[in-house]
């Protein structure tokens, strides 16, 4: 399964969807090797982990996003992303976020998606406001974010 918009695919991160990321040289942290090595202990992982953004134009991958496991028994999920910095700036993050919250509230398995980003963050605080994500909590150094499905 893939989402797409306009401009972009969405593709959940796999062993196969690494290779392209490998072959486009593109370094992808962390995250990924640790979600793959969840994803063979539990298949069921498979889409409450990282995706990969794609620019359809050329198949370029612009950045991952995707949420930090499967919803919890409140049936909330917590969503993250990143971007090459080359890419900030072009409305990709937002588009992206926005396909990907659709579908996990098309699920049935989510009513709320959260988010956290740095007080000085703004590019992803715009984001989030895009996304019409509210402001519930805030510390010295993050910002905490929701939007319901009924929002």
């Amino acid at each position: 399964m893939e989402l797409e918009t306009e401009r972009l695919k969405v593709i959940p991160c796999t062993e196969e969807t690494v290779e392209i990321a490998i072959n486009q040289k593109y370094d992808s942290g962390p995250q990924i090797s640790t979600h793959l090595k969840k994803l063979n202990e539990d298949p069921s992982l498979l889409y409450w982990g990282p995706w990969f953004v794609v620019r359809k134009s050329d198949g370029s991958i612009l950045g991952d996003i995707g949420f930090k496991g499967k919803p919890d028994k409140n049936r909330v999920v917590e969503a993250g992303y990143g971007f090459l910095e080359s890419y900030w700036g072009n409305g990709y993050a937002t588009e992206a976020m926005e396909v990907l919250i659709q579908w996990a509230f098309k699920t049935s398995k989510v009513d709320r998606v959260i988010a956290e980003t740095l007080q000085d963050n703004y590019g992803s605080i715009r984001v989030l406001q895009k996304l019409g994500m509210k402001k519930i909590s805030s510390t010295e150094t993050m910002i905490h974010w929701e939007i319901g499905n009924s929002d």
